[in-house]
């Protein structure tokens, strides 16, 4: 085996992993998450073309939520879930509940930026008043 394909065996590009192991429906959408800096390999902002090796820890956010992922085993090509399943181990922290999130305050879509008298009374409300 030639050290280039040895290499392709032991590594793999972070946006074409994340895609294969299905955490994005496309390749372009992994690598748009990268050039964004929504991806990060080992603390690091990383870009798409960054190597990827087993035991490396990779955080993703996406859609609002954070996944933490730990690369188990390099593939190339997208498979079916339960294998994509076995090539990751999954540290996310888990989903707030439904009650929780009915909670927190949203504004009206459209409403525009809060007044500096809204945002007052939301500080006083979170707790952050002088």
């Amino acid at each position: 085996m030639s050290p280039a394909e040895q290499r392709s065996v032991t590594q793999a590009r972070v946006d074409s992993w994340i895609w294969a192991v299905r955490l994005f429906k496309t390749r372009s959408a992994a690598a748009e998450a990268c050039r964004a800096g929504h991806v990060r390999v080992n603390g690091a902002t990383a870009k798409p073309a960054q190597s990827v090796r087993p035991g490396d820890e990779i955080r993703i956010r996406h859609s609002g939520l954070e996944r933490i992922v730990v690369v188990e085993r390099i593939i190339h090509k997208r498979v079916g879930p339960p294998i994509a399943a076995q090539c990751l181990i999954d540290r996310s922290p888990p989903p707030l509940p439904k009650e929780v999130l009915a909670t927190l305050p949203q504004r009206d879509r459209g409403a525009g930026r809060p007044t500096k008298r809204e945002r007052r009374e939301t500080d006083r409300l979170m707790g952050r008043t002088d």
